[in-house]
C-alpha cells in the first residue's frame, strides 16, 4: 500500500473541499456587494439585512480557510512572518473592522457602505486556498514523477565472481564488481564496459531515441536498457552516486524548495508586517 500517495491524495482532497466550500460561501457576498452596481436585483430581505448575511458568510469562509490563519499566526508568534501572516493580518483587519462598523450601525450610528469589507476578506481567502490547492496538485504530480524515476532501476544485478554468475539484489552491488548484462535486460548501475558490444537504449535518462553503441572503454548508465548484445562492465558508481539517483535527488530538492518569487514575498513580508503594525500604531 502506497501510504505517501494516500496521504498526498487525502491532502489534495481536503484542500479542494476547502476551496469549493469557501467559493460557494463567498459568491453570495460578491453578489450582494457588486450586484446593485451592475443593475442586478436584490431581494428586500437582503437590502435590509444584507450586511448581517455578509458577516455570517464571510465568517464561514474564514472558518473554512482557518488553516491559513493558523499558519500565519504561528509564524507571527515565532517572529518570522511570511505570506500567510500577511493574509492573516489583511483579512482579519478587513473582517473585524467591518464587524465593528456593523455593530455601530446596529446601534443607530450612521456608517457609510464604503466602511464594510466583508467581500474582501472572503475572496482573498478564496484565492489563497485556490493557490494552495493547485500547489498541492503540482507537488503530487512531481512525487509521481519521482516514483516513476525510481521504478526505472532494476531490482537485481548479475555479477561475475570467481568465474561464476551470481544474481544479487541491486543494493548489494559494490564499486568494482564485474556485472553481466544480457540483451533485453536493464543496466543496474553506472560503469565502464570491459568486454562485449551492444546498442543501449538511453532515452529514459538522456532522451536520445536511437540506441547508443557501447564497446570496451565506453561508459554505461544505470536504468538504461541493453538491446542487442551481451555486455560485461565494471561498476563505478552505485547506490546514491548513480546518475539516476542524482536526478531523483535534484527533483526532490526542487519539489521541497520554494520558487524565487515565494522567497521574495516571504522576505518582504518579514519586514512589511512589523512596519505596518508600527505605522498603524503611530497613526
Amino acid at each position: 500500500h502506497d501510504h505517501h500517495k494516500a496521504q498526498s491524495e487525502g491532502e489534495i482532497k481536503k484542500l479542494k473541499n476547502r476551496f469549493i466550500t469557501a467559493l460557494v460561501l463567498s459568491l453570495p457576498v460578491i453578489y450582494m456587494v457588486m450586484g446593485p452596481m451592475v443593475g442586478l436585483p436584490l431581494p428586500a430581505f437582503l437590502e435590509e439585512y444584507g450586511l448581517y448575511v455578509q458577516a455570517l458568510l464571510a465568517g464561514a469562509v474564514i472558518w473554512a480557510c482557518f488553516n491559513i490563519w493558523e499558519s500565519g499566526a504561528k509564524k507571527l508568534m515565532k517572529l518570522g512572518p511570511n505570506m500567510d501572516t500577511l493574509i492573516l493580518v489583511g483579512t482579519a483587519v478587513a473582517y473585524f473592522y467591518s464587524l465593528v462598523n456593523l455593530m455601530f450601525l446596529s446601534f443607530g450610528r450612521d456608517v457609510p457602505m464604503e466602511s464594510f469589507y466583508f467581500e474582501s476578506a472572503a475572496f482573498i481567502l478564496v484565492f489563497i486556498s485556490l493557490g494552495k490547492y493547485l500547489e498541492a496538485i503540482t507537488k503530487g504530480k512531481t512525487s509521481d514523477a519521482i516514483k516513476k524515476l525510481m521504478g526505472l532501476q532494476p531490482k537485481t544485478a548479475t555479477i561475475i565472481k570467481d568465474g561464476r554468475e551470481l544474481e544479487i539484489p541491486i543494493s548489494e552491488v559494490k564499486e568494482g564488481d564485474m556485472i553481466l548484462v544480457r540483451p533485453g535486460e536493464k543496466i543496474p548501475v553506472d560503469g565502464v564496459v570491459t568486454s562485449g558490444y551492444s546498442g543501449v537504449d538511453e532515452k529514459a535518462i538522456t532522451g536520445e531515441s536511437i540506441p547508443v553503441e557501447k564497446k570496451k572503454g565506453d561508459t554505461v548508465i544505470g536504468a538504461t536498457i541493453n538491446k542487442t548484445g551481451a555486455l560485461q562492465f565494471k561498476a563505478t558508481r552505485v547506490g546514491k552516486n548513480t546518475m539516476l539517483a542524482q536526478i531523483i535527488k535534484i527533483v526532490e530538492d526542487a519539489m521541497g524548495s520554494k520558487a524565487p518569487i515565494q522567497l521574495l514575498a516571504d522576505k518582504v513580508s518579514f519586514y512589511f508586517v512589523p512596519a505596518v503594525f508600527v505605522i498603524a500604531f503611530l497613526a
